[in-house]
């Protein structure tokens, strides 16, 4: 970002930041399709992290991209191969228990939890407005998994699972990112996980999708919903900075809502609208306080 940036910079810049909001916000959906197909967990997984990694890795190649090394590529390889492991199996398990609109506003309590853990384990400072934000965002949740609670517990238990597993990788990856970078980062972090999923679908028995839909699902996970939603945001970020890249990015649970509306036919209740509303309010005002803290820290 710099003073010389254009309207139609910005422009282009909300536009790829509404392509990766898209992307993430409807993987869930894609999710929900391939198992219809019966496509397996890992099987799933093992597909969307290797096309996705080696795609990464040829972009990154093109780009020139300078690889990490030594202990930063230990410690992302690590980041991969056991928090996005962990992240994705959590989120990918909870579609299988529960709404795909529920367990997308599930996963946006990372902020929050981001935000409370690092006042626990760097004594950071939350202040009177984060507190406030952080106990909508919980208030919020109670409303949005309150109908669900008995219906879809293990659901739940896993959707907050994803986004408890997701504020770790995120304060894991804190001191290692800014070294590495976000794109060489990103590209690790997939073929280590793809790594992982690879062995466990080679000892479940590696079962590839067996109709034409359940390959489009896939591909639309590795391709639309994690490739093109990457680069999306990498794009948007360049052209918006943090702040506003971030806050666009909220758009992705109400997408999965929406779409798993309209195609998967599910209904969301009014407390659970209410409950989201609160929740994302409460992001928008963490990551964009988080993001101007962090753009005054550089000028």
């Amino acid at each position: 970002m710099n003073g010389r940036t254009t309207s139609a910079d910005r422009w282009q810049g909300v536009l790829w930041i509404v392509v990766s909001a898209a992307g993430f916000g409807a993987m869930a959906i894609f999710a929900k399709i391939a198992y219809r197909e019966e496509v397996s967990l890992t099987s799933m997984l093992f597909l969307r992290f290797a096309i996705a990694g080696l795609l990464l890795a040829a972009w990154g190649i093109r780009q020139g991209m300078r690889w990490p090394r030594g202990k930063d590529l230990l410690w992302v390889a690590a980041m991969g191969a056991v928090g996005y492991v962990g992240q994705a199996y959590c989120y990918f398990a909870a579609l299988k228990h529960a709404s795909a609109g529920l367990v997308g506003l599930l996963l946006y309590l990372y902020p929050a939890l981001v935000t409370i853990m690092s006042a626990l384990i760097f004594r950071r400072r939350i202040g009177a407005a984060r507190g406030w934000a952080i106990a909508a965002a919980l208030a919020g949740t109670a409303l949005t998994v309150g109908g669900d609670l008995q219906s879809q517990p293990l659901g739940i238990m896993l959707g907050i699972g994803a986004a408890l597993i997701y504020s770790i990788y995120i304060l894991a990856g804190e001191g290692v990112m800014p070294r590495v970078g976000a794109l060489p980062a990103a590209t690790v972090v997939m073929l280590a996980a793809a790594l992982v999923y690879g062995g466990a679908a080679t000892a479940e028995g590696l079962a590839l999708p067996r109709s034409l839909e359940a390959w489009l699902a896939v591909l639309a996970i590795a391709i639309f919903s994690t490739l093109l939603a990457i680069l999306g945001f990498f794009k948007g970020l360049e052209k918006l900075g943090a702040s506003d890249a971030s806050t666009l990015s909220t758009l992705e649970p109400l997408v999965t809502i929406g779409l798993a509306l309209l195609v998967l036919g599910e209904t969301i209740t009014g407390l659970q609208l209410g409950g989201g509303a609160l929740i994302l309010a409460a992001v928008i005002y963490l990551v964009r306080h988080g993001a101007k803290e962090v753009e005054t820290a550089r000028a």
